[in-house]
């Protein structure tokens, strides 16, 4: 996964509450055409990756699993035909609108990434798809997930990314830092599709990622790219210990 790529001329992206509000407000108004156009953009492929993701966690039947970010409800909806017990949490009322209307089967809340609704050691697995960008600082979301997850716990990540190689790298950034904000903004939000490729300037380069989960409490990191890296899979356990302050 790439560090941050800053375009000198476009504006500047928020930080910190600036962006918890604007993100909010962004998924609310993309909500209603939010699944159709992942479908079309990824060519279907997204729901691929969400099921990596999921099988990942190696869930058995019971297990409560916190689907992070959970929009309108791919993840969760995976996890419960696995015999899960599912809670979605989302800070856009718009998403969660969209996965009861779907009739995602799970419990599902508004919520922040940095104060889960759950006590210490509560599920047995976290699963956030395409979300690490949108959240205000990383460090602090890892260190809620490793409180609410038990000692043993799988977490699993899937994130956008840059391809390394020469070809894929200018193949994958006309697709993506032209055609989906092209497509995206002739079928739904302008504004929210031309974020989306300049928001990966918010993530880390990947070994500071796996850091990151370290210091929190994690154990046994690992990742994967997929598409050539276009985006990447990242597990970990939750250890023993308590999460870093």
């Amino acid at each position: 996964m790439s560090g941050p790529r800053v375009d000198p001329a476009a504006p500047a992206l928020p930080q910190g509450d600036a962006k918890r509000a604007a993100v909010r407000a962004m998924f609310d108004r993309i909500a209603p055409r939010y699944d159709a156009l992942n479908r079309l953009l990824t060519a279907g492929m997204d729901q691929r990756w969400r099921r990596s993701a999921v099988d990942a966690l190696a869930l058995a039947p019971g297990d409560l699993v916190l689907d992070l970010a959970c929009g309108t409800g791919d993840l969760a909806e995976l996890g419960a035909r696995r015999g899960a017990r599912v809670l979605g949490v989302d800070m856009a009322l718009g998403m969660l609108r969209g996965a009861r209307r779907r009739g995602v089967p799970a419990h599902l809340a508004q919520g922040d990434a940095e104060a889960l609704p759950l006590r210490d050691g509560a599920v047995q697995a976290v699963v956030c798809g395409f979300a690490l960008r949108n959240f205000s600082s990383l460090e602090p979301v890892f260190r809620e997930i490793a409180r609410v997850l038990a000692p043993g716990g799988r977490l699993a990540l899937l994130e956008v990314g840059r391809p390394e190689g020469r070809l894929a790298r200018a193949g994958h950034s006309f697709y993506f830092d032209r055609v989906v904000p092209a497509v995206g903004g002739l079928l739904s939000d302008r504004a929210a599709y031309a974020y989306l490729p300049r928001s990966t300037a918010y993530l880390p380069p990947l070994v500071a990622m796996l850091g990151a989960l370290a210091r929190a409490g994690f154990e046994a990191p690992a990742h994967r790219p997929i598409l050539l890296g276009a985006a990447w899979l990242v597990t970990a356990v939750r250890g023993p210990g308590r999460s870093a302050a």
